[in-house]
Order: structure tokens, then sequence, then C-alpha cells
């Protein structure tokens, strides 16, 4: 999520096997949709996202934040944080380059086996790296995603989003299951993947794109997040949103128009429904 000029980027890097020149897991925590509008300051939640990494049961990552041009205290806190742990490590831009740029620069610098995403104003539960990690060693899977609930400013629930446990291209299309801050993938078997320049959606192009060579993505049924829906965030305008997902299907998918027709429909049905559920 975004609200300025101001970018930071969660990676964590996992190992399997007991060499310990690196960490396991490699997150990179963004915050590049929660400064650009005054209303709200990444300060506001930078210390509740950096906490519910610290706070991971398992302990074997390393946290890439990248200070995208903020105008607030968020670097201070930043430092201040990364003086006391060492897996927390700092990068700043000299000027702005947005979310897409920044998570890939960081995807770039990242070390671990496996990547995960938080941005800057939203959280995990303690427990969900251990679980999902499980998890994906359980079924063998090269990306996986949980279950997580959207709430407000106040971390007051709005609703929660479901997922089913194999995910497939099909199902992709009518429904984007995945969050990308529950989204933990593994570079040796799919490679350090990288954002497209867009506006919106970046995050569901890439993993349009992933599961064509995985076939297969796995869905954690517990909620393990959470993700905080701003007023003015990239993803509140309902209008722009519909447009987006008909581009995608169309220009990036290559779908015919009946097919997407077919899906579009299941699209607008999930977001009825969502906002119903407010």
């Amino acid at each position: 999520m975004t609200v300025g000029h101001f970018t930071w980027f969660f990676f964590f890097f996992f190992f399997v096997d007991d060499r310990k020149t690196a960490y396991e897991i490699s997150l990179g925590l963004v915050g590049s949709e929660m400064c650009i509008r005054d209303i709200y300051s990444v300060e506001k939640y930078i210390r509740q996202s950096i906490e519910s990494v610290i706070n991971q049961t398992y302990k074997d990552w390393e946290l890439l934040i990248m200070d995208d041009c903020s105008k607030d205290s968020s670097y201070q806190i930043m430092e201040e944080y990364a003086a006391k742990d060492e897996r927390i490590k700092i990068h700043r831009a000299e000027k702005n380059k947005g979310v897409v740029k920044v998570r890939n620069s960081l995807t770039q610098m990242a070390n671990g086996r496996y990547i995960a995403f938080l941005d800057s104003d939203d959280l995990w539960m303690n427990e969900k790296l251990e679980k999902q990690l499980l998890f994906m060693k359980k079924h063998d899977a090269k990306i996986s995603c949980t279950e997580y609930t959207r709430v407000n400013e106040t971390n007051d629930r709005i609703n929660d989003i479901i997922v089913i446990e194999r995910i497939k291209y099909s199902d992709l299309l009518k429904n984007n299951y995945l969050g990308c801050l529950t989204v933990i993938y593994d570079v040796s078997a799919i490679g350090k993947r990288e954002f497209k320049e867009r506006d919106k959606n970046e995050d569901y192009v890439l993993w349009l794109d992933i599961i064509k060579d995985v076939k297969i993505i796995y869905g954690l049924k517990e909620k393990l997040a959470m993700y905080r829906v701003l007023s003015n965030s990239r993803s509140s305008n309902k209008i722009d949103a519909a447009k987006v997902r008909w581009e995608i299907y169309r220009k990036y998918e290559k779908l015919s128009l009946l097919k997407s027709m077919y899906y579009f429909t299941f699209y607008a049905v999930k977001a009825v429904t969502k906002n119903l559920k407010k």
C-alpha cells in the first residue's frame, strides 16, 4: 500500500541448508503507496510493521528497507531499528523511484532462498513465516500465499480474504487470491522475478506470469496477515480498478473478448460481494 514518496521493502530469505553465511528468508518492506498524498504518513504505521517482522517466531530472516525520498521521520525510525538488529538493512534512494523500481531493486539485493513482501502499513501475525515455510515444504511449493484480514486505519476488521489450497491459472484469472503481503516464493525454483512497470496491479501481473511456469500456487487457509485499507490508497478507486483488470485480460494475457467478459464477470461479482461485507 502507498502513501507518499517513501517506499520500503522487506525481503526475507530462507536457506534450507545449514550454512550461516546468509539468511533463509529475505523480506522486502514497501511503503510506496502510503505517502504521496499528505493525509497519511508512513511514520504512523512503520513501527508496527517492522515489529511484526521482529516478533516472528521464525528468526532466520533479513529485512531490506528502502527509503524512497520520505519527507517525514520514517528514515530516522528505520535507523533506530537497524541499529538494534543487524538483520535489518536500510537503503536510501537518491531520487524517488516508485514502488515497482524499489521492489525490483531490492529483489536484486536479496541473498536468500525465499522472498516475501510487506508494505509499510501492513502487518504479519507472529507465526506467519514459520507456518508458511512449513506449509511450502510439505507441498514442495515454489510459491505460496495465505489468507489475510483487511483492516482500517485503526486496525478495525473490515473483512477476511479467503484462499483455495491449489490455485490454477483459470482460478487466478477469476480472482486474485494472492495478497502481496502474504506471498513467499522460492528463488531456487523460479529465480528472482521482477514486477512490470505499471501504475496498479503490478503484483497481479507478476502472479499470472509465475503461475504459467509453476502451474499451481499453494494457498495456506489461515489468516496470517493484516492489510490496511487507506481511503487514498491506490486500490481504493473501484472504477479505475475495474478498468485495470480489463486491461490485464486483454493486453497482458491477450484473452479473447468472450474470455475476457467471462473472467471479468467473476471479478465484478467478487468486488460487489467484498463491498457488501464491509
